[in-house]
C-alpha cells in the first residue's frame, strides 16, 4: 500500500513537472495562460492570480496547463482571427516558431532534469548490496527446488559468503529465504555432494548488485551519464516496439502500462525504497524520451509540425493538424488498452 502511494505521488509529480515546464516557459515569453490545474477535474476550487486561474481538482494524477491559443486553434479558430492585434501577440498560435518550440519542449526538458536528479540522488545515497540469481542450470538442485532466475537471496550480499554457507551443508536440506516479485518465500533445496566443473552445489549463477555512495559532483556527473544511457535505451526500445507492431503485429515482452508499472514498483519496493526512487527517475526519463518522439499527439509530433511549417514557409492547416493529432491520439489509446489488458492478464 505504501509503495503504491509513493508511486502515485511520484507519477503525479512527474506529470505536474512536465506541465509546469510548459507553464513557466509560456509565462517567461509573456504568453497568456488561462489555467494551471493541480490534478484533473472534477474541480474542488480555483484561485485566480492575475489573468491565470489555478485550479485544484479531485483526481490527483498530475496536472494540466491551458495556454491561450492552443486549444482554440482547433475548437474555435474564428475567435482567434477576430482578436485585436495587441491581444493576438500573447496567444500561443501567433508566437514565432522558436518560442512555440521552446514552450512545447520545456515539458520534456523538466522530465529529463527530474530523472537526472533522481538518478544522481541514488548515486549519492548508494544502494544496498544484493545477491541476485541470474541463471538456474537445468536439472540442478535449485531448479528441482523451484528456485528461479531473478530471485533475490535474503540476508546475503556476497556470493563468496553464500557459496561457503552452501558448501558447508552439501547433502543436507537447506532452507533459503528469497524475494520473488512482491513476495517473500522460503524454499528448501539439497545441495549436491559432488558436482562437475562449473556446476556448483546448487547449480545457480549469481550476480551481485549494489553501489557505494558517491560525492555530490561525482554523483551529478555519473547521474547525467546514466540518464543519457537510459534515454538512449528508451529510444531503442520504442523503435523496437514500433517495428514489432508494424512487422509482426505483436508487443515486445517487458513493455508495461500503468497497471504493469505498479506491479514492477511493488517488486522494486521489496528490495528497498532507494530502488523505488531509481525507478521513478527512470520513468521520468522514459516520459521525456517518449514525448520527444515525432509521433502525432505527443510533444515531439507538435515540434515536428513546427519544423514542417518552417520548411514549407507556412503553417500546417488547422484541419490537417486536427486530423493528424486525432489519429495519433486514437492509436495511443488503442496501444495503451492492449498493454493494459496484457498487464492485467499477467497478474493472474
Amino acid at each position: 500500500m505504501i509503495t503504491a502511494l509513493i508511486v502515485i505521488i511520484g507519477l503525479a509529480v512527474l506529470i505536474l513537472g512536465h506541465e509546469a515546464g510548459h507553464f513557466l516557459s509560456a509565462k517567461f515569453f509573456g504568453m497568456k495562460v488561462d489555467e494551471f490545474g493541480f490534478g484533473f477535474p472534477p474541480r474542488i476550487k480555483a484561485i485566480r492570480r492575475g489573468e491565470t486561474e489555478y485550479s485544484f481538482n479531485w483526481l490527483p494524477f498530475g496536472g494540466f496547463v491551458k495556454i491561450s491559443g492552443e486549444e482554440e486553434q482547433i475548437t474555435n479558430p474564428e475567435k482567434l482571427e477576430s482578436l485585436p492585434p495587441a491581444e493576438k501577440k500573447r496567444y500561443f498560435l501567433f508566437q514565432p516558431a522558436w518560442k512555440r518550440l521552446i514552450v512545447i519542449a520545456s515539458g520534456v526538458f523538466v522530465n529529463f532534469i527530474i530523472g537526472w536528479l533522481m538518478i544522481s540522488f541514488v548515486f549519492m545515497a548508494g544502494t544496498p548490496s544484493l545477491l541476485l540469481i541470474s541463471e538456474v542450470q537445468p536439472g540442478s538442485p535449485a531448479q528441482k527446488a523451484g528456485i528461479m532466475a531473478g530471485d533475490i537471496i535474503k540476508n546475503y550480499s556476497s556470493s563468496k559468503d553464500f557459496i561457503g554457507f552452501i558448501n558447508a551443508r552439501r547433502g543436507e536440506p537447506v532452507t533459503l529465504d528469497i524475494i520473488r516479485g512482491n513476495k517473500g518465500l522460503s524454499i528448501t533445496a539439497i545441495p549436491r555432494i559432488s558436482n562437475a566443473e562449473n556446476e556448483g552445489a546448487l547449480g545457480v549463477v549469481f550476480s551481485e548488485s549494489g553501489m557505494k555512495r558517491q560525492g555530490f559532483f561525482s554523483a551529478l556527473a555519473g547521474g547525467f551519464k546514466e540518464s543519457l544511457f537510459i534515454s538512449g535505451a528508451t529510444f531503442s526500445a520504442f523503435y523496437e516496439l514500433a517495428k514489432n507492431l508494424i512487422l509482426h503485429g505483436s508487443l515486445l515482452a517487458g513493455v508495461v502500462g500503468p497497471v504493469g508499472i505498479f506491479s514492477v514498483a511493488e517488486q522494486t519496493g521489496q528490495i528497498g525504497l532507494i530502488y523505488l526512487a531509481q525507478l521513478i527517475g527512470m520513468i521520468s526519463l522514459n516520459l521525456a524520451v517518449i514525448n520527444l518522439i515525432p509521433f502525432p499527439a505527443l510533444d515531439g509530433g507538435r515540434i515536428f509540425l513546427i519544423i514542417v511549417e518552417k520548411i514549407k514557409g507556412s503553417p500546417v492547416s488547422i484541419k490537417t493538424q486536427s486530423m493528424i493529432n486525432g489519429a495519433g491520439f486514437a492509436f495511443l489509446l488503442f496501444l495503451m488498452a492492449i498493454i493494459t489488458v496484457r498487464d492485467v492478464a499477467n497478474l493472474f
